[in-house]
């Protein structure tokens, strides 16, 4: 379906969390190092409890080698700084939906390169942001439910 893009992702639960729904959304996990923890994180496998099996999980070195793999995939980039809310757009199966660490978000630099593609959930005036992993279901279901939830039951 999708594809989520975690950059430098800091807390296991929250990556554990993400892999879960990858599992149940039949959508694809990139991780981009570094990382905040060991793949072999204790944490990281309690929350994704049993599904590991279901992910098809990437690794990459890198932004700069992820995105030299990816540069031609439809990217949108989850931001508290983005102009547009996420029901704004259209997702497609096969989007990449990249989304940053939980203590600063995506890096200026990334945001820069493709403003026209940087989205956000609308929030309160006074809450900073959601945690991770729920700002990552947020937006899959958005995804899901434009696609007719496609493939799943």
């Amino acid at each position: 379906m999708f594809h989520i893009v975690l950059v430098e992702p800091e807390i296991p639960p929250n990556t554990g969390n993400v892999a879960r729904l990858c599992a149940g959304t039949g959508c694809e996990l990139h991780l981009i190092r570094p990382l905040g923890f060991s793949i072999d994180d204790k944490q990281l496998k309690r929350a994704g409890l049993d599904y590991w099996h279901l992910v098809k999980v990437h690794v990459h070195d890198s932004w700069a080698a992820f995105i030299e793999t990816h540069r031609q995939a439809n990217l949108f980039f989850l931001s508290t700084k983005g102009k547009k809310a996420y029901h704004e757009f259209h997702f497609r199966p096969g989007d990449f939906l990249v989304f940053g660490k939980e203590t600063k978000g995506l890096p200026e630099a990334i945001l820069n390169e493709w403003p026209e593609r940087v989205t956000r959930i609308p929030l309160a005036a006074d809450a900073r942001s959601l945690n991770l992993s729920n700002a990552v279901a947020v937006v899959v279901f958005e995804g899901l439910r434009q696609n007719g939830f496609a493939g799943l039951l």
